[in-house]
């Protein structure tokens, strides 16, 4: 069973001591791809290096985190971002997006940092892998003129409301499932059912919100069968069929991978 994980942060220090094992857990798992978002400019060197020492498992973004979308640095971190994409080849602009989570006296620049990776986007011909806590609707906003230019991108981690989903997935765009819909007081799943599973791609943001019965626990790509499978209980789907149709919504969406 081939499964791809679409966004993980597996060079975050969280996994310092066992990164080598836990890659192993994936490929194990059936992990075949992950693609590594980047968030700022000091995650480009650890990323791009677990990307060198794995090229045919780990396959990098490049993108700033809309958190670290800082007033006196992110024109500059922008810059770097955008010198690594002339340099070589990624899979994706991102992560990137909005957070009025944490910090909303950055809205303004967030939104301006998103118009220009979105620019990226159409000129590198990359999709867009886009962040959007408590800022959907202003992400939706921001991306439908460059995807009515014929950007594609996925909604990272998707929480949102079943008009929100259709929203995304109208302009041709995905939604990235991950953990959340296994907890229980979660409604993820009767909103996905009113979705077309085309858009339904798999994602564990590890270390970050890993799934039942892991929740609290430090994530990792070898638990996205636990999302695989929850998923397809709520759409009645199998396993084993709904990893291939992620997968091959996945290579759709990235290209690249």
């Amino acid at each position: 069973m081939e499964i791809i994980d679409t966004h993980a942060h597996l060079y975050s220090a969280e996994f310092d001591t066992d990164r080598d094992a836990m890659i192993d857990r994936a490929v194990k798992a059936g992990i075949t791809k992950i693609v590594l978002p980047n968030i700022d400019s000091e995650s480009i060197g650890v990323m791009m290096a677990l990307a060198e020492k794995y090229p045919e498992l780990c396959r990098p973004a490049m993108g700033l985190h809309p958190c670290h979308v800082l007033p006196e640095s992110w024109k500059t971190d922008l810059e770097l971002c955008y010198q690594w994409l002339k340099k070589q080849p990624f899979v994706a602009v991102g992560e990137c997006g909005m957070d009025l989570y944490w910090d909303q006296s950055t809205k303004k620049i967030q939104a301006e940092a998103l118009e220009v990776q979105c620019s990226w986007a159409l000129e590198f011909g990359l999709p867009m892998i886009i962040h959007s806590r408590n800022a959907t609707p202003e992400c939706i906003a921001i991306v439908r003129p460059w995807a009515e230019k014929g950007v594609k991108g996925v909604f990272h981690c998707f929480s949102g409301t079943v008009e929100e989903a259709r929203e995304i997935t109208e302009m041709d765009w995905y939604l990235g499932i991950g953990g959340v819909i296994t907890f229980k007081k979660s409604d993820l799943g009767s909103i996905l059912k009113q979705v077309n599973s085309k858009y339904l791609i798999l994602e564990t943001d590890a270390p970050y919100l890993a799934p039942v019965p892991y929740r609290g626990k430090r994530n990792e790509s070898s638990y996205l069968a636990y999302v695989n499978e929850t998923l397809g209980e709520h759409l009645l789907i199998g396993r084993k069929e709904l990893a291939k149709l992620t997968t091959e919504n996945a290579r759709r969406l990235f290209v690249k991978l």
